[in-house]
Formats: structure tokens, C-alpha cells, sequence
């Protein structure tokens, strides 16, 4: 048998031919995959693994490619509450607006809004407020309106917005806030800081022996006696009109009035016995006009201040007068300080209270009390 003689180039020849065979063996073989996906792709159920991932079919749509898990949380819009008294505004739709448009502006819901009434003044609505969920209660009206809206926040973590409305706007005065501009006052409430303040709890004896003692609080100032009928009778369209003017109209008109016994108690300490126009205790001191009847008073220190005012006629009252102007504590026998935690007071005869402005009826006895950094109010 003749030997075989394989040459370089039929070696060659060889192995382009099993190449070639390779080739065309794994072409066929692709378009068969490629041609049997497809009619699965057109004719199979999708189907999925437990993680989500796709077996067989179509891709998965876009909004399924992530788990419920996994899609962030939608932010939640705080919303404020406004516990408004009608009865300061004219035209309360407008007021409205203005409020909604500041609220949105600084990125907030559209404001839950809470009118006051005869019946109500504010607590009740600042309830609801809170259940809710309003992120802040503001109260847009005057002192009485921010007493009545605070009796609910007290020991909460919700804090108080002040919005001007009144004739006195003294807790807003006091604190340095906006007194004259409700988008301003409203900016500060809706991105300010929260301050801690002091309360003031009355216990208050009513003037018929029959009834039982009323508890209430107060945030700027208790008054009994000469100061309370001021109050009284100052008419409301003066104060719409004049404003804290019309309080010195009505004072003009009581300045010969009597003076009353007091047996007063300073932190269950032994009674003094005095004779007085009015009795003031105060969380904070300042007055409208720039008055500072209570210069040492500040609404976070955890004491209350008291001044028992004792004038006699005219000459009295222009003595009176000078030790608040000059704002001298001490050193005149008609004007009496006192810093206190609690305070009795029990008269000879039945005189009016008030509350930051509010007139609450004729007592014969008040038992005052501070209750430290129990609000939380919002400032600049």
C-alpha cells in the first residue's frame, strides 16, 4: 500500500473544512434558539420567580420593576390650623384667601379653617385642630381668642401661632412678634422656632357664696378691681376704631372710683392687709402704648409678677403714673411689687375679673398660680 503523504497545504485545506463545518453547525443552531424564543415570546404566560425576576415573556413594565418595598414614601404636606374670631374682620372670605395664599407660598397644605363662637371661643375648635393632626394652631384674633385657643395646647407638643386680630395683641407685643401684618405673623408661625412659656392658673370664688370656685388660665395678665372695669367698660366699636385708646376712655371715667380691702397672701407666706384700686398679676409687663407696668416679668422664667396699685384721687393716680413711666419696681407706698409663685387674694366685697382682657364676673377671693413652661408658642 502506497504511503499517504499529506502536505502543509492539505493540512490546511483540513482544518478550514472542520472550521467552516463548526461555523455553520453553531449558526444553525442560533437561528433555531432565536426562532424558538420568539414564538415563546409571542405565545408563552409571563411567568415570575419569587424575587420578581422574568422566566419566560415579555419584560416586565417599567412601574413593576420595583417592589412595593422599595418605592419612596410620598411626602407628607404639613397643615396649619387657623381658630379665627370672626367678629374682629370685616370681611372674613378675603381674610380667608390671604391666609391660604401665605400657607402655600411657604410650602404648606391649604390651612384647616375654625371660626369661634358665642358659644365657643376657640378651645373646642383648637381640639379638632389637634385630632386632625395640624402641624400648628394659630389664633387669629385678640387676647381672648389666643387665651381660649392655648387652653387646649397646654401640656402638648402642638405649638401656638399668633396672629394679630385684637385691639391689644399683648402676648404677640411681649414677645417681639408682628403685630401689624398678618402675612408676617403668619411666616413667622409657619417657619419660626417653638419657646417654652409660662401659664397662669386662677382659681376663681364667685361672688354668690352658693357657687363653687372656677378654674381658668391666663397668659399675659389677671386683673381685679379697677383694672377689670376698664375692661368692662370699654364699648367694642371704641375699640375697633381706637384701638387701646378706647381703655383710657373708660378709665378716664373710674378714676374717682373707691379703693377695697385685700388680705393678700404671697406663696402661702403670712396675709398683708391693704387698701386698693386694683390688683394686677402678670406673666408679662408690657402695656399697649409702650407701657411697662411690670418691669421685671418674663413669660419663661417660671415666676409670676404682682403689683397692688393703691392711688387716692387724682394726685394719686398722676404718682401712679410716673412709677410706670419712669419703670421703677420699689420706693412708692401706691405702687406694691411682688414676685410670686402663688398668690391668695380675698376681698370685702365682690369686684370684677379679668383675663387678658376678658371680663369673667365679680369674686370675692383668687387664688393665682404659675405653671412653668407649659406652652409652646412659635417666634421669629
Amino acid at each position: 500500500m502506497p504511503p499517504i503523504v499529506v502536505t502543509a497545504r492539505g493540512s490546511l485545506a483540513i482544518v478550514l473544512s472542520d472550521v467552516a463545518d463548526w461555523i455553520g453547525a453553531a449558526a444553525i443552531t442560533l437561528l433555531v434558539l432565536l426562532a424558538v424564543g420568539a414564538l415563546l415570546a409571542v405565545f408563552a404566560p409571563v411567568q415570575w420567580t419569587a424575587e420578581g425576576s422574568r422566566l419566560f415573556g415579555r419584560r416586565r413594565p417599567a412601574r413593576a420593576q420595583f417592589a412595593p418595598r422599595d418605592r419612596p414614601a410620598p411626602r407628607r404636606v404639613r397643615r396649619a390650623a387657623i381658630v379665627v374670631n370672626p367678629t374682629k374682620f370685616d370681611d372674613t372670605d378675603a381674610l380667608r384667601r390671604q391666609v391660604t395664599r401665605v400657607c402655600l407660598d411657604h410650602g404648606w397644605a391649604e390651612p384647616l379653617w375654625l371660626e369661634t363662637t358665642a358659644e365657643d371661643p376657640g378651645t373646642g375648635q383648637t381640639s379638632r385642630a389637634i385630632e386632625q393632626g395640624a402641624g400648628i394652631v394659630c389664633a387669629l384674633g385678640g387676647d381672648g381668642t389666643v387665651r381660649a385657643v392655648a387652653a387646649a395646647l397646654v401640656g402638648t407638643e402642638t405649638a401656638i401661632g399668633l396672629l394679630p386680630g385684637g385691639t391689644g395683641n399683648l402676648l404677640a407685643r411681649n414677645l417681639q412678634l408682628p403685630i401689624d401684618s398678618i402675612d408676617n405673623s403668619l411666616r413667622v408661625a409657619l417657619t419660626g422656632q417653638n419657646k417654652r412659656i409660662d401659664v397662669g392658673r386662677i382659681s376663681v370664688t364667685p361672688a354668690d357664696t352658693q357657687e363653687q370656685p372656677k378654674d381658668y388660665m391666663f397668659l399675659v395678665m389677671a386683673g381685679l378691681g379697677f383694672d377689670a372695669t376698664i375692661m368692662a367698660e370699654a364699648p367694642e366699636k371704641l375699640k375697633k376704631h381706637l384701638g387701646w385708646v378706647a381703655y383710657s376712655v373708660a378709665g378716664l371715667k373710674h378714676l374717682r372710683g373707691p379703693r377695697f380691702k385685700v388680705q393678700v397672701s404671697v406663696d402661702d407666706g403670712p396675709e398683708l392687709h391693704r387698701r386698693v384700686r386694683t390688683v394686677v398679676v402678670g406673666n408679662c409687663g408690657k402695656l399697649q402704648g409702650g407701657l411697662v407696668l411690670l418691669p421685671e416679668a418674663q413669660v419663661d422664667d417660671g415666676w409670676l409678677d404682682a403689683v397692688l396699685l393703691s392711688p387716692s384721687g387724682i394726685v394719686g393716680w398722676v404718682a401712679v403714673l410716673v412709677r410706670v413711666l419712669t419703670r421703677r419696681r420699689r420706693g412708692h407706698e401706691r405702687v406694691d411689687h411682688h414676685r410670686v409663685r402663688s398668690l391668695r387674694i380675698s376681698c370685702d366685697r365682690p369686684e370684677d375679673v379679668q383675663l387678658d382682657g376678658d371680663v369673667i364676673g365679680p369674686a370675692r377671693a383668687v387664688r393665682i398660680d404659675v405653671e412653668p413652661h407649659a406652652l409652646l408658642v412659635r417666634v421669629g
